[in-house]
């Protein structure tokens, strides 16, 4: 079993040439579902796991802090407007997966359905395999929907150990490619600077206006305890109570939303519980396929439309006008609540920005996917709030 490893995502098949050349196969496309168009700016990002033996240190940082990434862009304006964050995951280098993807999966495709990555991260389990860079780039340039609008931050981020050319698919090839289609490659190495560029993680970001990162995957999220966290948990009670279930997908998909505010609440010394709290408040938190609350921002929405069975059984007798004026209650109270939330974290970010200390020397997956996105969402006319 390796004890290093890689973020990335592509799939072809391992086939090494021992007597004579052989040709990879063509990359094992995924059926990626493709969501509603994005009405103003987008982000997507696709974030790449090794789950390779000794990464179970990366994985719990991608798990407590996904909300933090996304929290990023509250604040963000492009063109007047906060952007959109669609979030990809991709696992790689793990034994289960199989030589016939080289060893990668698709978890998720970009998508707006942060409950559901945060299960998938949750489930996530390590075990030994390949760790092929170039193949999981390609897969993740080839197979997810990326939008062709020149304004769009488009970013890969791609973390492991081991040497950044391992595997069949030239892995600067797959840099060029991606950067050819506007996505740029961030490379995070876990271990040192110096071992980083012997196995040339820096070439992979220096081809695709990338940054070159390193991290401690081992390092513990250091979290500083707030005073408005209290507040932010007891608010995220009220918050819960203005989602309306409607349709076939509300009882599973709530139940997920229960289920990661627990799993997030279960790791108090990551701050993972506050950081999705706030996400929650955020227009990125977005179920419009199962909450009408959401679901009626659309303009289309037409709550006359919604079939009687769909609804949640408090709505079911009600006429028209009361159901409208149910649904106009609770989108204001998730308003109320939401606002309360944000005021109160600008609050804990003054905060925690006079106790902060500079207690780790190294960054985690966090902050050094953070100092990236910044400056390179910048380029593309994102600005945030001084």
């Amino acid at each position: 079993m390796k004890t290093k490893h890689i973020l990335v995502a592509t799939a072809l098949t391992a086939c090494l040439a021992i007597a004579k050349e052989v040709r990879p196969p063509a990359p094992v496309a995924e059926v990626t579902k493709v969501e509603a168009a994005v009405d103003g700016p987008l982000v997507q990002i696709a974030v790449l796991l090794d789950t390779s033996g000794s990464m179970q240190g990366l994985i719990e940082q991608a798990k407590t802090q996904i909300w933090k990434l996304v929290n990023e862009f509250i604040t963000a304006k492009q063109d007047g407007k906060t952007p959109v964050v669609q979030v990809a995951l991709y696992e790689y280098g793990k034994d289960a997966l199989g030589s016939k993807t080289n060893w990668i999966r698709q978890i998720q495709p970009l998508t707006r359905d942060l409950d559901k990555v945060s299960e998938e991260l949750f489930a996530l389990a390590t075990n030994g395999g390949e760790e092929y860079c170039g193949a999981v780039i390609q897969r993740a340039t080839l197979d997810l929907a990326w939008d062709a609008n020149p304004k769009v931050y488009k970013a890969i981020f791609i973390a492991g150990n081991e040497p950044f050319t391992q595997g069949p698919i030239d892995s600067k090839q797959s840099c060029k490619d991606a950067i050819a289609k506007g996505i740029i490659v961030n490379t995070i190495h876990c271990g040192g600077e110096a071992q980083g560029i012997a196995e040339h993680w820096n070439q992979g970001a220096l081809l695709a206006d990338g940054k070159y990162l390193v991290i401690d995957q081992n390092q513990a999220i250091v979290h500083i305890e707030a005073p408005q966290d209290k507040e932010i948990v007891k608010l995220n009670e009220e918050l819960n109570k203005t989602y309306i279930n409607y349709g076939a997908a509300a009882p599973a998909a709530k139940a997920r939303q229960v289920a990661q505010d627990s799993n997030a609440a279960a790791k108090p010394e990551s701050g993972a519980q506050v950081q999705r709290i706030v996400s929650k408040a955020s227009a990125n938190y977005f179920n419009s396929g199962w909450d009408l609350v959401d679901a009626s921002k659309d303009k289309s929405f037409d709550i006359t439309k919604v079939k009687e069975a769909d609804l949640p059984e408090e709505m079911k007798t009600m006429t028209v006008e009361e159901r409208k004026a149910h649904l106009v209650k609770k989108t204001a109270e998730r308003e109320e609540i939401q606002k309360k939330v944000l005021t109160l974290n600008k609050e804990r970010e003054a905060y925690v920005a006079t106790q902060r200390k500079e207690s780790a020397k190294n960054d985690t997956l966090d902050t050094a996917m953070v100092k990236a996105l910044r400056m390179q969402a910048e380029k593309k006319g994102i600005a945030w709030e001084k």
